[in-house]
């Protein structure tokens, strides 16, 4: 399938996608009642967007395309009582967080949708796994030039998105000791990583998609896992490294950080992009899944190494001024809050001594969903 044209969007819109978590309240493990769960949704109009995913253990959920954060966040707020008071009558807790920490991956039902059963012949057993849950933002860009300099300029901010985001500490039963799990279980595909260092649409087109197109590996930007890729359909870059937060309001915060950043890379007031830049690209990748907000980067073109929280403190201020021009304040404080306070893996480790139990743990997340 040809590329399509890329659409121009209005710059810095944007939009968000959640996987969502579907549990049964009688023993808090995934229950496969997406079919069920649709079907009810189905039966009046729904205030955004809500579609199957690959299993049928889960669901996502998108908004319209938004400008600010308080009309997004008062979206988002609206799909959540929506899907909690449907998920009620069918007695269904619906939470965030990047991976369920006790589900077993044999137990999951890929959904009977055409593209899902040719992802699970290709992909085997990988599919079944990939009953993990994220965040996507997409940012609306004038062309698909600017889509590719906005989508390697921020090559540099994606430990800030995965460290502020991360609710995927426990993997089958297990703390597996990093704060964003999530992301390995994405790695494991062969198309996912990052997109190749190309900054004009036209060679991105011929240089690289034709050819790849040619080789029959894939056939559109569906196959590409990356952790930013750009929507040329929608005339979007989608940042896609984020675990779902426990709450919508932490979703409409990670989504108005990455507006307020497009808004400054924007400007060039940073060198420009440089394949040299991805040379500790996955190791400080590695450090915000690992570690967290505690990880340490190494700056790609100075090669100084930094605390990942004070680097996110610095750029949040630096964000400001942008944010206020573009509503997000609120969303940027947020996130400030976010960093002297702890991610969501810091929360349901909590949540887990707390309790005393993973099943303790995700009757918390669902609360915190309900809540916030």
């Amino acid at each position: 399938m040809p590329l399509p044209p890329f659409k121009s969007s209005t710059p810095l819109s944007m939009g968000v996608e959640l996987e969502l978590q579907l549990v049964s309240l009688s023993d808090y493990d995934l229950t496969a009642s997406s079919p069920d769960l649709l079907h009810l949704l189905g039966r009046k109009p729904f205030p955004g967007n809500v579609t199957p995913e690959i299993t049928e253990s889960m669901i996502e959920i998108n908004s319209d395309v938004q400008h600010q954060h308080d009309a997004l966040l008062a979206q988002l707020e609206l799909v959540r009582d929506t899907l909690v008071q449907a998920g009620e009558r069918l007695n269904i807790g619906i939470c965030g967080g990047g991976t369920h920490p006790f589900q077993k991956w044999t137990e999951r039902r890929i959904y009977a949708k055409p593209r899902f059963k040719e992802v699970s012949a290709l992909y085997g057993y990988l599919a079944k796994q990939f009953t993990i849950f994220g965040q996507h933002v997409h940012i609306g860009c004038a062309s698909g030039d600017d889509a590719l300099y906005l989508l390697h300029a921020l090559s540099r901010y994606v430990p800030h998105f995965i460290a502020l985001s991360s609710s995927s500490p426990f993997v089958q039963a297990n703390d597996t000791l990093f704060n964003s799990a999530r992301l390995n279980s994405v790695f494991a595909f062969p198309m996912s990583g990052r997109a190749p260092f190309l900054l004009d649409w036209a060679s991105f087109e011929r240089d690289y998609f034709a050819k790849m197109e040619h080789t029959g590996v894939i056939n559109s930007m569906k196959d590409f896992y990356w952790d930013i890729r750009p929507k040329p359909e929608y005339g979007t870059i989608e940042l896609r490294v984020c675990d779902t937060p426990l709450t919508v309001a932490r979703a409409a915060a990670l989504a108005s950080y990455l507006q307020a950043l497009c808004a400054y890379l924007l400007e060039r007031r940073e060198a420009a992009p440089q394949e040299d830049d991805y040379l500790v690209y996955n190791y400080n990748r590695f450090q915000a899944c690992r570690f967290g907000l505690d990880g340490t980067l190494v700056h790609p073109k100075t090669y100084e190494s930094l605390s990942l929280r004070e680097d996110i403190l610095t750029t949040l201020r630096k964000m400001l001024p942008y944010a206020a021009a573009l509503g997000g304040t609120d969303g940027l404080e947020h996130l400030v809050a976010v960093t002297h306070e702890g991610s969501d893996a810091h929360y349901l480790r909590q949540q887990f001594v707390r309790s005393g139990s993973a099943e303790g743990m995700v009757a918390a997340a669902i609360a915190r969903f309900r809540a916030g």
